[in-house]
């Protein structure tokens, strides 16, 4: 099987990959089908109703999901994350039954985002840190890859298919449909082979854990420069179902099966960037950065496209340089954490991720209201340059990392930690002439402290 492949060798990771497939084709169903509701049939257009539903949803991550990591580290994973897909089945249903009824108001949507957000909240570190039980160490990097590419190809028919649902029998159904999807993650996860995992250590029950969690964050400078750029990203830029409604709506005067077909679009890049992922043995620091200022040049030019058909174009290569951005700094800061730690450390990951949202959401939708729907998209590109420009300059100041391109030979660009370069050859004095066929490539991270993630 091919390398970009090879985790789906593993008979439980193909079970997780296709109930996982299934389960998030009806979750970004919900999401188009949510926000379509509140911003045409709840409200008149409100960006800022759309924000606060999301970040209703995002919210609870802020404070739970600490606890949830912990959970994680302590606990079976798999039983954890049966009851959370059996919660979100019924939180869907629920909210399906509501709107088919004809009773549905904005504050219960609210409400809804809400408590789908406390289960979610519960369910995304214990879903980072399971995917390292399907496989061994060593496909880690691959199984996070393939993660992203069943989330995207999810993406990619999952709105366009809630978009043609709304216009054909209203986002009812949508809700109802996200309900039954949440069978297969269950399903697939009871069918696994208990003897084929690969057992994580539990962390035994002790005080200070979460406080320790923390402090092991602190202790590392790459993970922190990680979870600031992806912090920042995702607070003003990773706002698409937002900003995407608003351009559809306000700018280019479309209905719901246009928006829909955004995502899919959007989902176009961000596949083919979770499949490049997949084949990257070990994302480093400087790729996450490199691709948080990528995503900040395309948004840029997203937010200027002048017709619907080059927006929908241009929303290809975002989707790809915010994938690969998401994808690395996952797998990097996995394969670089103590297992014992790493349900801690990922749900602090996933604090600054999703916990971002709730944050954002609603400056966004502020932005777009006021200013215009571009202004919105605007204001995550100018957050996305200057924060990876910053962490840029912080590398080469404090890890004394330098950057050289060479136009002719190869590799073009090369990241050199200066004091091991003073320690190599000079390949200019006679007999030294081998160490011109062999620039050392030390990554930041060998310039901070020996960890592994750079």
């Amino acid at each position: 099987m091919s390398a970009t492949f090879s985790s789906l060798t593993f008979r439980n990771y193909r079970l997780w990959f296709a109930g996982a497939l299934v389960a998030n084709i009806g979750t970004w169903m919900q999401r188009v089908g949510q926000d379509w509701l509140v911003l045409t049939e709840l409200t008149d257009d409100s960006g800022v109703a759309v924000g606060i539903t999301t970040a209703l949803q995002f919210g609870p991550t802020l404070v739970l999901s600490a606890w949830a990591g912990l959970l994680a580290d302590r606990f079976d994973r798999r039983r954890l994350l049966v009851a959370t897909q059996v919660a979100q089945g019924l939180l869907a249903a629920g909210l399906g039954v509501l709107v088919l009824s004809g009773h549905a108001q904005l504050w219960q949507v609210y409400a809804f985002a809400g408590l789908l957000g406390c289960v979610s909240a519960i369910d995304q570190p214990v879903r980072q840190t399971f995917v390292a039980e399907l496989v061994p160490a060593g496909r880690l990097s691959n199984a996070v890859g393939l993660n992203s590419a069943s989330f995207n190809a999810a993406r990619l028919v999952g709105p366009g298919l809630a978009g043609l649902l709304i216009a054909a029998v209203g986002t009812g159904w949508v809700f109802v449909i996200n309900a039954v999807s949440f069978a297969a993650t269950i399903v697939s996860i009871t069918a696994m082979r208990r003897a084929e995992l690969y057992p994580m250590p539990s962390a035994p029950r002790a005080k200070g854990q979460i406080r320790e969690g923390v402090a092991y964050v602190r202790s590392r400078t790459d993970i922190v420069v990680i979870m600031v750029v992806v912090g920042v990203v995702s607070t003003f830029g990773l706002n698409f179902q937002l900003t995407s409604a608003l351009m559809a709506r306000t700018e280019f005067g479309r209905g719901a099966q246009e928006y829909g077909v955004l995502g899919s679009v959007l989902a176009i890049g961000s596949l083919t960037g979770a499949l490049l992922a997949a084949r990257r043995d070990r994302p480093r620091v400087r790729l996450v950065i490199g691709a948080a200022f990528a995503f900040g040049v395309a948004t840029g030019v997203l937010a200027l496209m002048p017709t619907y058909l080059t927006f929908a174009i241009a929303c290809i290569p975002v989707g790809l340089a915010s994938l690969t951005m998401m994808t690395a700094a996952s797998s990097a800061i996995q394969m670089s954490t103590d297992p014992a730690m790493r349900g801690r450390v990922m749900s602090l990951y996933m604090v600054v991720f999703l916990g971002a949202t709730p944050v954002g959401s609603p400056v966004v939708g502020w932005i777009g209201e006021t200013f215009g729907a571009r202004w919105a998209i605007g204001v995550g590109s100018i957050s996305a340059l200057a924060v990876s420009l910053g962490a840029a300059w912080w590398a080469r100041t404090h890890w004394n990392v330098r950057v050289r391109y060479h136009v002719a030979g190869r590799p073009h660009v090369e990241v050199v930690h200066l004091a091991d370069a003073a320690h190599r050859p000079d390949p200019t004095r006679p007999g030294n002439e081998r160490a011109r066929t062999a620039p050392a490539r030390v990554g930041a991270q060998d310039a901070a402290d020996a960890q592994s993630a750079a």
